[in-house]
């Protein structure tokens, strides 16, 4: 594992405690030596986890669609900033950059672009690790909701084991370096799959 990609907020929160996570893993991921990969803002907490990457003396690459350069959002500090065409462009660019995946907090942004890498992984055109770096309890409902569609049987019960989730930075990140993917299908019924074809 090289580079991990960060998905977070371009607003930086109401709690304080965001932030200092967001600083928190920003510095552990230079002192293990991986690089940032991330949205290219200098705003909330993007603007945060690559400071704090930039601080600790380590590489941080910014992807950003050039609509968000021009509104004068885009970090000029950064070791590389790449500007492309489109949020399509920047899903696809920051996929290719990035060796695993880590969600701390944010808004639509944030679990659009969580939730594309893991239907990518899931319909077999990636196998990188993805994680939900909580803060503060902040994704205890959504992993709730995820367990609910393992009930419903809307998704394999070993694609959301497949899944890392909890609040700390240190076995997150060993998890993601040591991950092997789960083999499992998507599709719950697999030889009723078969016999309808």
């Amino acid at each position: 594992m090289k580079n991990v990609c960060v998905y977070c907020g371009s607003n930086a929160g109401a709690k304080p405690i965001y932030t200092e996570r967001a600083i928190a893993l920003g510095t552990e991921l230079a002192k293990r030596g991986l690089g940032l990969v991330y949205g290219g803002g200098n705003v909330g907490l993007m603007g945060v986890v690559a400071d704090a990457v930039l601080a600790a003396g380590g590489e941080v690459i910014g992807v950003i669609p050039e609509q968000l350069v021009n509104w004068e959002v885009a970090h000029k500090g950064v070791t590389k900033l790449e500007v492309v065409g489109s949020m399509h462009e920047r899903k696809a660019r920051m996929f290719d950059l990035s060796d695993g995946f880590i969600a701390m907090p944010g808004g639509f942004g944030t679990l659009d672009e969580m939730f594309e890498m893991l239907t990518w992984r899931q319909l077999g055109i990636g196998d990188k690790p993805c994680t939900f770096l909580d803060v503060d309890g902040f994704y205890e409902p959504l992993i709730a909701m995820l367990d609910r569609m393992v009930t419903e049987r809307f998704l394999h019960p070993d694609q959301r084991d497949d899944l890392w989730h909890g609040d700390d930075i240190g076995a997150m990140l060993t998890w993601m370096q040591a991950y092997q993917p789960a083999a499992a299908s998507k599709w719950m019924d697999e030889k009723r799959r078969k016999a309808l074809r």
